[in-house]
């Protein structure tokens, strides 16, 4: 039996865009560095306007009938859609999932302090995954834990919403609060009545 060897080529795309000579097509739709259009044109004649521009000759939709392509400073562009990308990768808020353990027979004090924790946690947009962990003679008592739950409930429930219900496995239960969501209207619609 006889082996075929492949020559494997690798080719690195470093540009996401074709630019100058690299543009494939011989009719392109050309666009001014003032983003307005010039008009349908031979690839020669694009590139002139280019150079005597002194800027690059960048195909923006390659998949159109004819390609488009704008005559703009190519680096400047790549700068500034890196940044345009940073700035909004900084705008997105990330939530995170805080816990907090409970257990069937918690103090009314400690169960304050609990609270009043996931009450911050809640404030700052993040979930709140209650834990609670149950022993023994516990497990036999689900009248404990409703009522429990429902303490946890009362007193969250101005700022939070129910995402997973109470659900008791084994000796642990696991209950997911997330933060209401405001209306688009929020807070300033309130303030105007």
């Amino acid at each position: 039996m006889r082996r075929r060897y492949y020559k494997r080529e690798f080719v690195k795309k470093t540009r996401p865009h074709r630019i100058n000579e690299e543009i494939r097509a011989q009719k392109v739709r050309v666009i001014g560095e003032d983003k307005k259009q010039i008009g349908i044109m031979h690839i020669r004649e694009a590139l002139a306007l280019a150079q005597e521009a002194g800027l690059d000759l960048v195909e923006i939709a390659p998949k159109a009938n004819p390609p488009v392509v704008r005559i703009m400073d190519y680096g400047k562009f790549l700068y500034e859609e890196q940044k345009k990308q940073h700035e909004a990768k900084k705008r997105q808020k990330q939530t995170k999932v805080k816990e907090i353990q409970v257990r069937p027979k918690i103090d009314k004090h400690d169960l304050d302090v609990k609270l009043k924790k996931a009450r911050e946690f809640l404030e700052e947009g993040n979930k709140v995954r209650v834990r609670l962990r149950l022993r023994g003679r516990e497990m036999g008592k689900p009248e404990l834990v409703t009522s429990l739950v429902e303490k946890i409930k009362e007193n969250l429930q101005d700022i939070a919403e129910i995402e997973t219900p109470m659900k008791v496995e084994g000796r642990i239960g696991i209950m997911v609060l997330g933060p209401k969501k405001q209306k688009k209207g929020g807070k300033n619609a309130q303030t105007k009545d």
